[in-house]
């Protein structure tokens, strides 16, 4: 069964919205410590966490735009994640994960899964 077009356009999102959590995260980080004069390296840690997700949708973009697939949780997880970093303010990550999780929830994906 060929990959319904809903996961090819999941894995083009994730890749974009990895990309921009790198830059996202990279940027926040610099501005909180260059903006505190050194003292935000001790929020280092938590600003760059939309850096180290970028990584992950990255990896997992290239696996499912190629010839692999992932689980149908890796995809919800990452989605969720996505979502998540509206906390951080990135809203086109948000709105990414949403429509994430409405494509893997359609009729067309799950039985591509359930025959895979």
């Amino acid at each position: 069964m060929e990959k319904p077009q809903q996961i090819k356009t999941v894995g083009t999102l994730m890749l974009i919205s990895g990309i921009w959590n790198v830059l996202y995260g990279l940027g926040a980080t610099f501005v909180v410590v260059v903006g505190s004069l050194g003292l935000g390296l001790l929020c280092a840690p938590i600003t760059i966490l939309p850096s180290i997700l970028g990584v992950f949708e990255i990896i997992n973009a290239s696996k499912l735009m190629g010839g692999d697939d992932l689980s149908f949780s890796t995809v919800q997880t990452l989605s969720i994640l996505e979502i998540t970093t509206l906390l951080f303010g990135n809203v086109l990550s948000a709105i990414f994960g949403i429509i994430g999780l409405v494509f893997y929830n359609s009729p067309e994906v799950k039985a591509y899964y359930a025959k895979g």
